[in-house]
């Protein structure tokens, strides 16, 4: 077992019924690679125990947190994952701030932003198979001036009945982006309002590539964070 110190800058939803958390390891000063811990199960999410802290309460969005690992079990282009030891509970040691999360932002990787193809209802969001291998890694966080929250009913795949969709529509290094929203705090909040579009200026975005699904990885937006979220 070897621990990990990362701040967490995603916690979204993740089939059938967890989390997927992702972070850079941080070290009180300096950032280091991105770690996603991930289940020994085949699905690989993180189960609401699997997040919880010794006294109480579960890892957020933007927590510094402490995780016990096995193993580093990349896959394909997700290089990031680590198998977690659920033998232990995670440990909290604080909260971000604005400053850490602006000195975390990534640089530009036209391997990870190489065009892609698009969904019926999204921009960019469909990664070939054939072009996972060349990304060289799943995560990234990105800083954007404006950014357009899209709350609409899409139809469902495959002929499946159509559901309230929330998405996220940016411009980043000259091309233009439509992913979906798996924050499931925001998620929740745009869907309590009406459908329509809804304008945050000056966020952070992590944005991940999931695993593959019938041929494809899909780029989605996993956190959304702005400056009143952080420690003061």
């Amino acid at each position: 077992m070897y621990e990990k110190r990362l701040i967490c800058l995603a916690n979204s939803r993740k089939p059938p019924s967890g989390r997927c958390i992702a972070g850079k390891e941080y070290n009180g000063q300096a950032f280091g690679e991105w770690i996603r811990p991930v289940s020994a199960r085949a699905t690989h999410e993180v189960s609401e125990e699997e997040r919880r802290y010794d006294g109480g309460g579960k890892a957020k969005l933007l927590d510094i947190v402490s995780i016990p690992l096995l193993n580093h079990s990349p896959e394909l282009h997700q290089t990031e994952n680590h198998t977690l030891d659920d033998g232990y509970y995670w440990t909290k040691q604080g909260i971000a701030t604005w400053q850490q999360i602006l000195d975390a932002e990534d640089d530009f990787d036209p391997n990870f932003w190489a065009a892609a193809q698009s969904t019926r209802h999204g921009r960019n969001d469909k990664v070939p198979e054939a072009q996972l291998q060349n990304l060289g890694s799943s995560l990234k966080l990105i800083l954007v001036k404006s950014l357009t929250v899209i709350v609409q009913t899409e139809a469902g795949y495959d002929g499946a009945p159509g559901r309230r969709r929330v998405r996220a529509r940016f411009r980043y290094e000259g091309t233009n982006y439509q992913l979906s929203l798996t924050d499931p705090a925001l998620e929740d909040k745009y869907l309590q309002e009406g459908n329509g579009e809804y304008q945050i200026s000056d966020a952070a975005l992590c944005i991940s590539v999931v695993e593959k699904w019938n041929g494809y990885a899909f780029r989605v937006v996993a956190s959304v964070i702005v400056e009143d979220d952080c420690e003061g």
